[in-house]
């Protein structure tokens, strides 16, 4: 005699958790935007994470979205003082990424200006 179904579903249901997802919007407010050492600072931390970090500008002349882990890509977007960018990180520690990188632009990367 068969089993009758299960009334609490399927049991083979599994998570990926290995595609988890982050994102958040932040100024920057240091005095030069993100320059060549701050862009450099942005990268490295970038890279400590296992996610895909990708940074959009968000300002009025365009919406241009580059790898985060990559200096020369951050300076492409020339991003000012008082403009915003978007985080968005892929992966097994998206979140732990978007926290650390969003703190690192709220902190002016260290800059006192």
């Amino acid at each position: 005699m068969e089993s009758p179904p299960s009334i609490n579903g399927p049991t083979n249901i599994t998570v990926d958790t290995q595609n988890t997802s982050d994102t958040t919007r932040v100024t920057l407010r240091n005095v030069r935007g993100l320059h060549a050492r701050a862009a450099a600072k942005f990268a490295t931390l970038a890279q400590t994470f296992d996610a895909k970090i990708e940074v959009t500008s968000i300002n009025e002349v365009c919406r241009e979205t580059v790898i985060g882990d990559s200096i020369m890509e951050l300076l492409l977007l020339g991003s000012a003082c008082g403009e915003d960018i978007r985080i968005n990180a892929n992966g097994p520690d998206a979140a732990a990424a978007v926290d650390a990188l969003s703190a690192l632009v709220e902190d002016r990367f260290g800059e006192n200006e």
